[in-house]
């Protein structure tokens, strides 16, 4: 996917997270995402490319 992504954006993965949800929301950009799990508040941190792979689609 190559859209342009910022800070507060809600994306949806293509698998779940264990809590069950699919939705997160973006904390930070740059060569690393920031993301926060909106079904259980989890943190985690992705690389761009593997951001790119597991992002279904923009919220």
């Amino acid at each position: 996917m190559t859209a342009e992504f910022s800070v507060g954006d809600r994306v949806e993965f293509k698998k779940t997270h264990p809590c069950g949800s699919k939705n997160w929301e973006i904390l930070r950009v740059g060569m690393d995402f920031k993301l926060k799990c909106e079904g259980c508040g989890r943190l985690i941190m992705l690389s761009r490319n593997k951001f790119n792979k597991n992002v279904k689609k923009k919220l």
